[in-house]
Formats: structure tokens, C-alpha cells, sequence
């Protein structure tokens, strides 16, 4: 299989198991449900984002705005950049992993530009998907769909440490979706393998 058809394909995954998971969360839970999947270790816990991964969000809808503009130009740079490397028969391994970040970033979009006038409010209800009387937003002021959760260590500073004694310290608070794990896959291993990756990268 060509470097092209993978990169296709793996786009092609990651959106299809993104979008799966967000729909049967947004049609099955409500905002702020949780189901446990590793102890207490990891689960799904539904919340919805403005702005950028993992929860970090731009003010307001100009900020919401700018953002979701932004990222419909960045896709249409990385989507550039990837067919150039296609073209070069660059490293397949690069190739893989600038995919993964397209497919992450195409998911978010899609959450941003397409969910808000397609489904109902998730707030003490269950979303409905293409509700009778519209959705809860217009096209590009949708919310992201979150839910993975992994408070690997939640526990509490002692009372005698100088730095927030007593309070509650988890560690991995921020919670994502597999859209964001893929472009943090594909950042990461580029971070890791640069060298052997862009080699032979002219």
C-alpha cells in the first residue's frame, strides 16, 4: 500500500472512531455524567470546550470565532504539507504522523462548525441529534465534545507542604478526545524521531 492510501486511511480511522465516540456520548449522556472504566483511575467524563485541546478555551464568541477560522486554515496548511510529503515520498513514518494531526484537527472542526446546529443542548438532558427545532448554536460556534478522563493520582497535598496544603492534587487533570490525542501523538512523534524522519526530507 502507498504512503498516500496509508495516510488516508488512518485520516479516514481516527475521524470515523472520533465521531463515533463524541455522537454516543452526546446522544447518552449529560453534561458532567461519568462512567468508570479503570477503577478510578480512567473513565468517560462528559463535558463540552470552546476553544482549543484538552479544555482551553478563547473568550467569547469573537474568540470562538477567530479560533474556528484558524483552524480551517491550519487543516488547509497541514493538508499542503502532507500532500508534499506524499509527492516527495518522504519518511513514512513523518507522512503517519503529520495524518494523525490533520485527523485530530478535522475532528475538532467538525465539533465546532457542524454540532451546534445539529444537536440539542447536553445540560440536564440527554442531546438529541437534529432536533425539531434546531440545534443549540450556529455553524462554527459548536462546542468540542470531551470525555476522556485519567486522574491517574487524586489525592492531597499534606498539611505540612508549603505549596497548597491540604488541597486536592490530581495529576492529568485535562480531559480530551481522541481527536486531541492523535495530534498529540503525531506532535510527539515527530519531537522524538525528527532526525530519522526528516532525513531524507528536502
Amino acid at each position: 500500500m502507498s504512503s498516500g492510501k496509508k495516510s488516508v486511511l488512518l485520516v479516514m480511522l481516527i475521524l470515523i472512531a472520533d465521531q463515533i465516540l463524541k455522537i454516543w456520548v452526546k446522544t447518552h449522556l449529560q453534561i458532567g455524567d461519568e462512567i468508570h472504566f479503570f477503577g478510578k483511575w480512567g473513565m468517560l467524563h462528559f463535558i463540552e470546550n470552546n476553544g482549543m485541546a484538552f479544555g482551553m478555551e478563547m473568550g467569547g464568541k469573537p474568540g470562538k470565532l477567530i479560533l474556528s477560522i484558524f483552524r480551517i486554515i491550519a487543516i488547509f496548511g497541514i493538508i499542503w504539507f502532507l500532500y508534499s510529503l506524499i509527492r516527495k515520498k518522504s519518511n513514512p513514518g513523518l507522512i503517519l504522523a503529520v495524518s494523525a494531526i490533520l485527523a485530530g484537527a478535522v475532528g475538532n472542526i467538525i465539533d465546532s462548525a457542524f454540532y451546534g446546529m445539529i444537536f440539542s443542548e447536553s445540560y440536564n438532558q440527554v442531546a438529541v441529534m437534529f432536533p425539531p427545532g434546531g440545534g443549540y448554536s450556529s455553524f462554527l460556534h459548536g462546542r468540542v465534545v470531551d470525555m476522556l478522563y485519567f486522574p491517574v493520582i487524586n489525592t492531597h497535598w499534606p498539611e505540612w507542604s508549603p505549596f497548597r496544603p491540604g488541597e486536592t492534587f490530581i495529576f492529568f487533570r485535562p480531559v480530551f478526545n481522541i481527536a486531541d490525542s492523535s495530534i498529540t501523538c503525531g506532535v510527539i512523534s515527530i519531537l522524538l524521531f525528527q532526525k530519522s524522519m526528516f532525513r531524507d526530507t528536502n
